[in-house]
C-alpha cells in the first residue's frame, strides 16, 4: 500500500483535531520530521514522497500516543527553549515558553556581561534549561545545577554535553541547597508553584507527564520559597541577582519572603501573555572588599555519563 507523505500528514491532522488538540497541523509535522530524521520545513518539502512501511507504522504509533494527550515533545524526547534543543526525561519537568522570561530578565540586569566570567546557579536545574540557556548567552560565564532528582542530573548532563558546555556547566543532586558552598553573581530557578488544590484541574498534558516533585508547592503554592530564598540570600554575593518564576498571583506574596531576607530591588517581569512570571531581587554591593566566588572544585560531572 502506498503511503503518500501529503495524505498521511492531512489524514493524521484530521485524527489530532477530532482528539482535542490545538495544533494539529504542526503536531503532526514535528511527529513526522521524528520518525524521517529531518527538519519541519524538509517534511512540507517532502510532501509528495512516500513513506516506507516501517516509518509509515512507526509514524502511526506516535500520532496514537498524541491522540491519547501525550505532548509532542515527550513523545520525540526534546523540547526547544531559548532556541536550544535539551532532551527531557521522565524526571525533568518539559521547559515552556514562559521560562524564557527568566532568561530575559538576568539578561537585561546583566546587560554587559556578555564576557565577564559571572558564576550562575541553578536551583531545581531539571533539564538544564535555565544554566544552559544563560551560559550559551555569557560565553564566559560558568555554573552549577542542582536538583534533588538523581535522574534529572544525568539528563541536565547530557544536554550541557549535547551543547558543548560540558566544561562550563556543572550539576550536583541536592535537597535545594544545602550541599552547595561558595557565592554565586547570579542565581535563577523555576520552584514547584501550584498548590495542592489546584493539581487536579491541570491540564492532562502537565498533570499526566510532569513529575510532580517538580510541580506541587504545598498547599498555598509556597513552600518552596520558604525555603530557598533564606539558602539563596547565603549564596548571593554583594551585587548578586536572584531571578525567581512564580505563578499567577503570587507576586505579593513572594515579595514578602524576599523583603524579610533583606534582598533589596526587587522587579517584576511579565511574559508574552502581560502576567507577571518571575521576580528579580539584589543584594546590596559592599563599598569595599571583594566577593568570594564559587568554587567550582566541588563540583563534578563524574558518574553522570
Amino acid at each position: 500500500m502506498s503511503h503518500v507523505l501529503e495524505d498521511v500528514l492531512q489524514e493524521s491532522a484530521d485524527s489530532l483535531k477530532a482528539s482535542g488538540a490545538e495544533s494539529p497541523r504542526l503536531d503532526v509535522r514535528m511527529l513526522a520530521s521524528a520518525v524521517l530524521e529531518c527538519s519541519p520545513k524538509d517534511v512540507l518539502m517532502q510532501s509528495t514522497a512516500t513513506m516506507r512501511d516501517q516509518d509509515y507504522d512507526r509514524f502511526q504509533e506516535l500520532v496514537s500516543r498524541r491522540c491519547k494527550g501525550e505532548p509532542v515533545s515527550r513523545i520525540i524526547g526534546v523540547r526547544e527553549f531559548w532556541s536550544l534543543p535539551f532532551s527531557l526525561s521522565a524526571d525533568t519537568l518539559d521547559p515552556r515558553p514562559d521560562s524564557e522570561t527568566i532568561i530575559e530578565a538576568a539578561l537585561k540586569i546583566h546587560s554587559d556581561s556578555a564576557v565577564k566570567s559571572l558564576s550562575v546557579l541553578d536551583a531545581g536545574t531539571g533539564t538544564g534549561c535555565l544554566l544552559l540557556a544563560l551560559l550559551s548567552e555569557w560565553t564566559s560565564a560558568s555554573g552549577v545545577g542542582v536538583d534533588i532528582s538523581v535522574g534529572a542530573i544525568k539528563t541536565a548532563h547530557a544536554n550541557a554535553v549535547d551543547l558543548g558546555m560540558a566544561q562550563r556547566a556543572h550539576f550536583v543532586v541536592g535537597d535545594w541547597l544545602g550541599s552547595v558552598g561558595g557565592q554565586f553573581d547570579v542565581i535563577v530557578s523555576n520552584p514547584p508553584y501550584i498548590r495542592e488544590e489546584e493539581i487536579p484541574a491541570l491540564s492532562p498534558d502537565v498533570r499526566l507527564y510532569d513529575p510532580q516533585l517538580a510541580l506541587l508547592g504545598g498547599a498555598d503554592g509556597l513552600a518552596a520559597y520558604r525555603k530557598l530564598i533564606p539558602e539563596c540570600r547565603q549564596l548571593l554575593c554583594p551585587g548578586g541577582v536572584l531571578v525567581l518564576e512564580l505563578g499567577r498571583g503570587q507576586e505579593a506574596d513572594v515579595s514578602h519572603i524576599i523583603e524579610a531576607e533583606g534582598l533589596g530591588r526587587i522587579e517584576s517581569h511579565r511574559d508574552l501573555n502581560g502576567i507577571v512570571r518571575c521576580l528579580s531581587a539584589t543584594v546590596a554591593q559592599k563599598k569595599v572588599g571583594k566577593s568570594k566566588q564559587a568554587g567550582y572544585d566541588n563540583f563534578t560531572n563524574e558518574n553522570l555519563d
